[in-house]
C-alpha cells in the first residue's frame, strides 16, 4: 500500500547505516518490526505477580525422557 509520510530524513538515514538496510523501505519495516515486538514484549511485563505457580511442579523431571 503506497503510503506518504513526512520522516526525518536525517534520522531515517542513520538508521538505514545503523541497520545495515539498503533502502529505506527495508530500514522502515524493520523499524516497525521492532516497535511491535517491543511493544509485545512489554505487555508480557505486564504479566508479572499476576500468574500462580505450582511450587510441587519439577521441571528436572520433566527433562528426563521416559
Amino acid at each position: 500500500m503506497p503510503t506518504n509520510l513526512a520522516i526525518d530524513d536525517d534520522l531515517l538515514v542513520e538508521a538505514q547505516k545503523v541497520g545495515g538496510h539498503r533502502t529505506k523501505k527495508d530500514t522502515v519495516n524493520e523499524a516497525l518490526r521492532e516497535y511491535i515486538q517491543r511493544r509485545r514484549q512489554g505487555k508480557v511485563l505486564e504479566l508479572f505477580g499476576q500468574i500462580d505457580y505450582d511450587s510441587t511442579y519439577d521441571y528436572k523431571k520433566q527433562r528426563r525422557r521416559s
